[in-house]
């Protein structure tokens, strides 16, 4: 908020005592009823824009290089997108209903202070992926440079810092400091940003869809390769642990959610804008990426197939002075004409990677981390704490192979966040039966406790069958054969949250359940 009117107006609808507690500051204060102006077209935008992103247009080339055919690829990330927006809806509910962001929600199954557990996990997640993207947008920055100034490429003579080239770090830092800027400018800012990035991040992918099929005469090989799957068995075993990753990758969003939705003008306009916004951008971006790849592949005939996948290497090779390897003259003669093209080329990647980086990588985790502390920790300062961890986290590590990124990276946090989303829309819908007390969110000796044992248990039980898999999986422990662990974890998102949510809603009723409000404030 970083406005002390809404400040005021929050505490209005809040009894006196709320404004002198340890659990109150206004970035985490309900949102004013006359401030929840979020419409269906800004619900839609929001996904629109975060799904129109580097990571979703490679997904499709991650799961064909592992063996799938193209509409084996799109059904995959389709179907995944599909199962995780029940989660996201479930949990946007009390956002748009209270007017409180995930932290808060938290605090109802979790306990006041219990609450910065699951903040915290979903913060680091966001952090790798702030990172993540940064890099990616980074480097896009570096492409673009090196095409135009082809001396840059060379600064530091081979140099490397925690893994990276000196241009690359200058570019990653360079990224991080506009990923920064806009933090700084609150969330309105995030909201006119996500507005009108949508429609061009779009534009853009049309045109370079429109000028690769112009180019290559037709849609490319890539839509007649075949599946290298002969048998139902043989897909399942890839296509199983796919869909957890594609699950995994919004399942932070499934969680922090109500960081957005508590802006909305109501349950219909939140609902309508993300149906609309997250299944049918992801599958239409991830088509769009396989059309691309596959007239580039004739294009570029002499290109290493894997490197197509990456849009920045495409407008790399559109935008160079050089003749791509297989082709005796630059893709495009003019070189005015080639620098226009880089620059709306960098605007459109800059833009996509912006978007997405600070909705789904920044909002969330620095209101979780404002939670550790609300008297000492605003959005700002947990947005700057985000990027600082993004940074040491390495992300560029996380990114070196198809295999680390989606069944390491993926379905690992996976793992972690599906229990979360169990057991908080356990206790909101079935034990709660959506009724909150609002005050008591933020009071220390309220009727919600510091500490909720049984969701940490919940948790716990709810992780713990997929750690030998993950374990295994990031090469921690020594994978000799298959074994029951394996093929639990590729499940890893849906065994964690019916396990914890199970856990969860019986725990509570051995307990005697919750305490029902005797008056919602919403």
């Amino acid at each position: 908020m970083h406005d002390p009117t809404l400040a005021r107006e929050a505490l209005a609808d809040l009894p006196p005592d709320i404004a002198d507690s340890p659990l109150f500051n206004p970035d985490l204060a309900p949102v004013p009823a006359a401030r929840r102006n979020w419409t269906t077209y800004n619900f839609a935008a929001l996904w629109i824009s975060m799904a129109h992103c580097i990571p979703t247009y490679m997904l499709a080339g991650g799961l064909i290089a592992v063996g799938m055919n193209w509409w084996q690829a799109l059904l995959t990330i389709g179907l995944g997108n599909l199962i995780v927006l029940v989660p996201i809806l479930l949990n946007a509910h009390p956002g748009t209903q209270y007017g409180i962001p995930f932290p808060v929600l938290a605090r109802a199954s979790f306990g006041t202070a219990g609450a910065n557990v699951p903040a915290v996990l979903r913060a680091i997640v966001a952090c790798g992926w702030f990172g993540i993207q940064t890099f990616i947008g980074g480097e896009a920055v570096k492409t673009f440079v090196v095409a135009m100034w082809p001396g840059f490429d060379a600064l530091g003579g081979g140099a490397q810092f925690a893994g990276l080239s000196l241009p690359s770090a200058i570019t990653f830092l360079l990224f991080w400091s506009l990923n920064i800027f806009i933090i700084y400018r609150g969330m309105n800012a995030v909201r006119v940003f996500e507005n009108w990035a949508a429609p061009i991040v779009l534009v853009l992918a049309a045109a370079l869809l429109w000028w690769a099929v112009d180019k290559a005469d037709g849609l490319g090989p890539m839509l007649e390769k075949p599946s290298k799957f002969n048998d139902f068995s043989s897909f399942w075993a890839v296509f199983v642990p796919s869909l957890t990753g594609m699950v995994g990758f919004w399942a932070t969003l499934s969680l922090n959610i109500p960081d957005f939705t508590r802006y909305g003008r109501g349950q219909r306009e939140q609902m309508l804008g993300q149906a609309l916004g997250l299944p049918t951008t992801m599958i239409a971006f991830s088509a769009m990426g396989v059309i691309i790849t596959s007239a580039s592949q004739a294009i570029l005939k002499g290109a290493d197939v894997t490197k197509l996948w990456d849009p920045v290497y495409i407008l790399a090779q559109l935008t160079s002075d050089k003749a791509p390897l297989g082709l005796d003259a630059p893709l495009i003669a003019d070189a005015g004409t080639r620098w226009a093209v880089a620059i709306i080329a960098l605007l459109g990647v800059g833009v996509a990677t912006v978007s997405v980086n600070i909705a789904a990588n920044v909002v969330s985790p620095a209101n979780d981390f404002a939670n550790l502390a609300p008297r000492r920790i605003d959005f700002k300062t947990g947005g700057l704490i985000t990027g600082v961890v993004g940074i040491v986290m390495m992300p560029w590590k996380l990114l070196a192979t198809a295999g680390d990124y989606i069944f390491t990276w993926l379905i690992g946090y996976s793992a972690l966040l599906g229990p979360i989303a169990g057991i908080m829309i356990a206790d909101y819908f079935i034990l709660r039966k959506r009724q909150l007390d609002l005050p008591d969110l933020y009071r220390v000796n309220g009727r919600y406790p510091r500490w909720n044992p049984v969701a940490l248990v919940a948790l716990v039980v709810g992780v713990l069958p997929n750690l030998p898999g993950f374990l295994r999986a990031a090469g921690l422990i020594e994978k000799v054969g298959e074994s029951a662990w394996d093929a639990l974890y590729v499940y890893a998102w849906f065994t964690g949250f019916f396990l914890a949510g199970g856990v969860y809603l019986v725990g509570m009723k051995l307990r005697g359940g919750h305490p029902q409000p005797t008056e919602v404030k919403a």
